[in-house]
């Protein structure tokens, strides 16, 4: 039933996809010949000629938006993924297009008609795919359009499994139950059963209608997942598997193909590929110098005040762990009373901590302290964006007590981060932090670059939880 729904609505897709393709390509014609945007010169084709056109450009950016995976379902595809695609889709038809008309030494066909058309259709598809998608969503949450599921194995990978499920109703996902030899029959977890053994699969399949079946096995059953899969695939069922050590492979992990055989390296960070690096290099140095010399009164007149209410240094250096695990000094403006090196390393602030200063209390709550790290960014210690680095006395403590702690070392460390827009700062939980670190380490993009940038601005100046 779900296939049959699906087939119906990609012929829909496709129809509505068309639909827009041509209008957007009869506006963009409208805009440039019916407006002041005309020049008589170039009005040498007919109207008729123009629009013949379309007999080639609505199959052939048809084309192209199923060779960027524009028809796949869209329960669990992001938006920014699909408008990347559009975008790339129509960015590419229309360079073909030119090419063509290049080829042909056609001159006489209007080249701004291919920008406004790519410009309108980018927009017209990425407005109609995010109403289907809301609409669809919708349905989903009431009930409709669900995918029935049946999960053969009872672990960790199964129970995180429907947790994600449970809290993202609008992916019309219901799970039948799980099978599992080891756990009794009747288990439930969140409203999931255990509702009998993996060799009664052949027997339960025609009861339950199902769409997909899902390989949850548990890490000490993996010798049984050859015949398990078997198994599974004589159903004639699509049969998907969710490894068991999440824990351990990168939330997109990065294969290689060895003559066939199939690599999964440990961590994919995409920083690590040099042009990323190189983009992410320029974007820091760029930011850093506009931030200094945005930043500048403020700085000076924090300068002002720290000189006017205790005495000592202005800038406070500590050292940190950076990149690679090398240690650096990161600039902060003062905000405690001066203390001997010793005490300082080993111990965070606390509550109403009597060592800082009236003025360092305000600079801590607004983050206004930080600012001489847009010197540290444009020096190459630190980035805009990136984990927060950490004392080596904590750094040493912290590798021996979190799994995966000494990860966030292989990228700079940032003024700001994913951890830290999302509430973590100050006195909060260090596994927390890791997470997210660890999350933006393996989905670095300059896009969530700028969108952690701005986050900052919004909210992430204030911390309640800096003392």
């Amino acid at each position: 039933m779900i296939k049959d729904n699906q087939k119906y609505f990609n012929r829909m897709h496709v129809l509505l996809d068309a639909f827009v393709i041509a209008f957007s390509y009869l506006l963009a014609w409208m805009i440039k010949f019916l407006t002041p945007l005309n020049d008589p010169a170039s009005g040498r084709l007919s109207f008729e000629q123009y629009m013949s056109v379309l007999l080639l450009i609505v199959p052939g950016f048809l084309v192209l938006y199923y060779a960027f995976n524009l028809y796949t379902p869209k329960r669990v595809q992001g938006r920014r993924l699909e408008l990347a695609n559009i975008c790339k889709a129509n960015m590419l038809g229309m360079l073909l297009f030119i090419f063509v008309l290049y080829m042909l030494k056609e001159n006489d066909f209007s080249r701004t008609v291919i920008y406004i058309f790519c410009a309108i259709n980018v927009t017209g598809e990425t407005f109609v795919r995010n109403m289907i998608r809301y609409i669809l969503r919708d349905m989903r949450r009431r009930g409709m359009n669900q995918k029935y599921i049946l999960l053969v194995g009872y672990s960790r990978a199964a129970e995180e499994y429907i947790d994600r499920i449970l809290a993202n109703p609008q992916w019309g996902y219901t799970i039948r139950g799980i099978l599992d030899d080891d756990v009794e029959a009747g288990t439930v977890y969140r409203g999931v059963k255990v509702i009998g053994r993996i060799a009664n699969l052949m027997v339960i399949l025609p009861a339950n209608c199902l769409d997909e079946i899902v390989v949850t096995l548990g890490l000490a059953k993996y010798d049984r997942l050859e015949e398990i899969v078997a198994l599974c695939e004589k159903s004639g069922v699509h049969t998907k598997f969710i490894p068991d050590y999440n824990n351990i492979i990168p939330t997109k992990p990065y294969t290689e193909d060895i003559l066939g055989l199939p690599v999964i390296n440990i961590r994919y960070v995409p920083l690590t590929n040099t042009f990323n690096a190189v983009v992410k290099r320029l974007m820091d140095i760029v930011g850093s110098f506009f931030g200094i010399i945005l930043a500048s009164p403020v700085m000076l007149f924090m300068c002002i005040l720290i000189k006017l209410t205790s005495p000592g240094p202005l800038i406070y250096r500590q050292e940190r762990v950076g990149l690679h695990n090398k240690p650096f000094w990161m600039y902060k403006f003062r905000s405690m009373e001066v203390q001997p090196e010793q005490e300082e390393k080993k111990a965070w602030t606390v509550k109403n901590d009597p060592r800082v200063t009236g003025i360092g209390k305000f600079m801590r709550r607004t983050s206004i302290d930080e600012l001489p790290q847009l010197f540290n960014i444009l020096k190459g210690n630190m980035s805009l964006v990136g984990p927060r680095p950490e004392r080596p006395f904590f750094v040493e403590k912290f590798r021996e007590e979190i799994p995966r702690y000494m990860v966030k070392h292989q990228v700079r460390p940032g003024l700001t981060g994913w951890a830290q827009v999302n509430g973590y700062r100050g006195n909060t939980s260090i596994r927390k932090r890791i997470e997210y670190d660890l999350y933006y380490i393996e989905n670095w993009t300059i896009g969530l670059d700028i969108k952690i940038l701005i986050m900052t601005i919004f909210t992430g100046f204030i911390n309640k939880n800096a003392y």
